[in-house]
């Protein structure tokens, strides 16, 4: 399948797929996660937002992300994606040069899935990074999988292989497979509060008694509190990291149009 990108940047008619996508990958629940700085990709980084199509036009998925500095070590890693986007828009308002680019999301259309479209865009991801000279593409990967083991902690869900001895989540086997590394677990890397209310509206369930609940789409259990009126959700993720080289780049990246 020939492909290639488009830029938020170049074409911003765009912006109704980002939305329309987004709408569609992720539960309600996590359309109200604590995302303070979220807006500042379509206004300050519109170059590093891209959708892929097809040679009829047609969008096949969409790739989030954001450039900022990082020294390399573990221990100075962002705690959450809140905390990333923060970075990256202090280091733009304070002129610090980006040597990173970090991947915060890709989603493939609906009916484009099963096609191989999600490694394509980590590939696109990848080529945008060797395309402004960073060091490196890093990600608080999302295990997809997860979801249908909440009670199985995050470290030990990680561990499991399949028989050719890679990840046993899909999606994290498609960062492995392109050469990433895992570096740590993000414990926090999204945060959803609400009313319990709030928690029935967005999951369609009800929350007769305090405690833990497994819901649509979560990673981990939520924690409800009918006597403070409150419920929370931790997601945990995953950092990867790809070391960007000009031999590392495969061959069939999409072609960039900027």
């Amino acid at each position: 399948m020939s492909i290639h990108m488009l830029t938020l940047k170049e074409c911003p008619e765009l912006m109704p797929h980002f939305r329309a996508l987004s709408e569609e990958a992720w539960p309600e629940f996590l359309h109200h996660a604590a995302l303070y700085r979220w807006s500042v990709l379509f206004d300050e980084f519109k170059h590093f937002q891209f959708v892929i199509v097809n040679e009829a036009e047609e969008v096949l998925g969409l790739g989030h992300t954001v450039p900022f500095f990082w020294d390399g070590c573990l221990a100075t890693l962002p705690e959450g994606i809140a905390e990333i986007t923060e970075a990256a828009y202090q280091g733009l308002q304070n002129g610090h040069a980006p040597n990173t680019l970090c991947a915060l999301a890709a989603i493939v259309s609906t009916e484009f899935r099963s096609q191989g479209i999600s490694t394509r865009i980590i590939q696109t991801m990848r080529s945008l990074a060797a395309e402004h000279s960073f060091q490196s593409l890093i990600a608080p990967v999302r295990p997809t999988l997860k979801s249908k083991h909440p009670l199985v902690p995050i470290d030990r869900y990680i561990d499991w292989k399949t028989l050719e001895d890679l990840p046993f989540d899909p999606w994290l086997r498609v960062h492995v497979r392109l050469g990433a590394q895992f570096l740590k677990i993000i414990p926090q890397a999204l945060i959803v509060q609400g009313s319990v209310r709030d928690w029935e509206e967005w999951t369609g369930m009800r929350f007769p008694l305090s405690g833990l609940y497994t819901v649509p789409g979560a990673l981990v259990p939520i924690s409800i509190d009918l006597r403070q009126d409150f419920g929370r959700y931790d997601e945990p993720n995953i950092w990867m990291k790809h070391v960007i080289t000009a031999c590392s780049l495969p061959d069939q990246a999409p072609t960039m149009y900027w």
